[in-house]
């Protein structure tokens, strides 16, 4: 907590609660911040992963991305109430080592980088994959290094190049989503192309019913669902480097809901009225398939260039948050020194140049042994983007308890229905968790976590033992420094 969070506790101003001092430069505005949100919740789990939950759910994965949408916008209504309290960032990392304890924080930091180090190699090497869709020749290796090395040098010109970068990658696919439901819901109103005479909203339910695999098959693809929306919480990273973050992180958190309903709802709601769930089959694109059936036959080629940019988007995003993870991990004393130190424009050089050579490592890795084993590891994904959300929501119960108890300063953008909101998502990632044990497929993602949380223990331990100060408990920390303040920052007022 800064000096000036500590003056407004004991009853100073709140006007430069905003400002960082941390040395980034807030060099993303509204409209970038805006669309990180959306492409934050648009990717390859949409693209290309739907296909396989079709399968599995049929028509009613409709209602199974209502339900989790609902749950991502509390989840992120509980990342927005600290954010407004205190816009860093480390983000949840910070929020967990304050209100959870210093353990929490230390782990909650680590895995969030290694979630986009790991994202970052499946990403990457997926975009080098949809390359040789056009051309075979290209190996795949030189296709990996170019996008890993050209995606390295934008973060490390400046935040406001990032922020553009992503800008245009999330301007792609909202412009492929639209186009997507514009083209489909004039087949099925008008009844022109190949797929007029039988496209209908009726294809929802004429085919075994909304629930043609049963509530069982249903709740089997929840797993999927989450996974799709992982990295919707990254605009909560960009809060130490907004222009004006209690304007823009606000609005774009509002955003969620109707960003859900259009870009998830609204697209599979035209795709399963254009083309029938039965014609689905994992790994075969629901856009590729529409576009298929309406007779375009450039719509294969269209939706693969997408893809490519929600894969770019996403390495891009990993090459930027893991920086700032490794540097909020280091100032606070439970990571290297080395990556305390910011560029002259602001930039987390160190961090972010060691994160792009481990995923430069896991892209010959998966030159090397593309089997079972880099499934393996890209499995963690999934389980480990959900730890950061489970950290956001118990921060928040713990931050709005002080709060009602008169501790800490109220959020200018409280979360509605405390606390039952954030703990009904709670239980539902709890009760994704599990069904993740159920399902063959997922199971390998809850094998990997006990043996990242044992590698966080003893490294914890270790850390501990030669730094005690690393992981003294963040309230601790802002009593001394409100002790050591306390005449200073009064005197002005005699």
């Amino acid at each position: 907590m800064t000096s000036v969070q500590v003056d407004e506790q004991h009853g100073g101003h709140s006007a430069a609660v905003n400002e960082p001092e941390e040395g980034y430069q807030r060099g993303l505005g509204n409209r970038q911040i805006q669309m990180i949100a959306i492409g934050g919740a648009i990717g390859t789990g949409l693209f290309l992963g739907a296909g396989k939950a079709i399968s599995k759910a049929g028509p009613s994965l409709i209602l199974a991305y209502a339900i989790a949408g609902l749950v991502i916008f509390f989840i992120m209504r509980a990342l927005g109430e600290l954010l407004m309290y205190r816009p860093v960032s480390g983000s949840f990392s910070e929020y967990a080592r304050e209100f959870l304890g210093p353990f929490f924080g230390f782990v909650t930091g680590w895995t969030y980088w290694l979630f986009w180090v790991v994202t970052g190699i499946t990403e990457v090497t997926a975009a080098a994959a949809y390359v040789q869709y056009w051309n075979e020749d290209i190996p795949q290796w030189a296709s990996a290094l170019v996008f890993t090395v050209l995606l390295y040098f934008v973060n490390l010109i400046s935040v406001k190049l990032f922020g553009e970068l992503e800008f245009w990658f999330s301007m792609v696919k909202v412009t492929a989503i639209i186009g997507m439901i514009l083209i489909g819901l004039g087949v099925i109103l008008f009844g022109f192309s190949d797929a007029g005479d039988t496209a209908s909203f009726s294809q929802l339910w004429s085919h075994g019913g909304f629930f043609p695999k049963g509530i069982g098959g249903t709740l089997m693809t929840l797993q999927i669902v989450m996974f799709a929306f992982l990295a919707v919480e990254l605009v909560g990273v960009t809060a130490g480097e907004a222009t004006n973050p209690k304007k823009t992180l606000p609005q774009a958190i509002n955003t969620v809901p109707w960003r859900i309903a259009l870009f998830y709802l609204g697209a599979l709601i035209i795709i399963l009225s254009v083309v029938s769930w039965t014609v689905f089959e994992p790994g075969v694109s629901p856009f590729v398939a529409a576009f298929a059936k309406i007779g375009l036959p450039a719509g294969a080629g269209i939706v693969n260039f997408v893809v490519l940019t929600a894969a770019l988007s996403s390495c891009n995003s990993g090459m930027y948050s893991t920086g700032r993870m490794l540097r909020d991990l280091s100032l606070n004393g439970q990571g290297p020194k080395f990556f305390n130190t910011l560029s002259p424009s602001g930039l987390p050089l160190r961090g972010t140049t060691v994160s792009a050579v481990f995923m430069l490592f896991g892209v010959f890795i998966n030159y090397q042994w593309p089997g079972k084993a880099f499934d393996y590891v890209v499995s963690f994904a999934t389980i480990s983007g959900m730890w950061a959300w489970i950290m956001i929501l118990c921060s928040q119960l713990v931050y709005r308890r002080k709060v009602n108890a008169g501790l800490l300063p109220r959020s200018d953008f409280q979360a509605p229905g405390y606390p039952w909101t954030s703990v009904f998502a709670l239980a539902f990632i709890g009760m994704v968790i599990v069904l993740m044990g159920i399902d063959e497929d997922a199971r390998i993602s809850l094998y990997c976590a006990p043996i990242w949380g044992l590698i966080m223990a003893v490294s914890y331990f270790v850390i501990g033992r030669r730094n005690p100060s690393a992981f003294a408990r963040k309230t601790e920390v802002i009593d001394a420094t409100a002790a050591e303040r306390e005449p200073a920052d009064r005197a002005p007022q005699n």
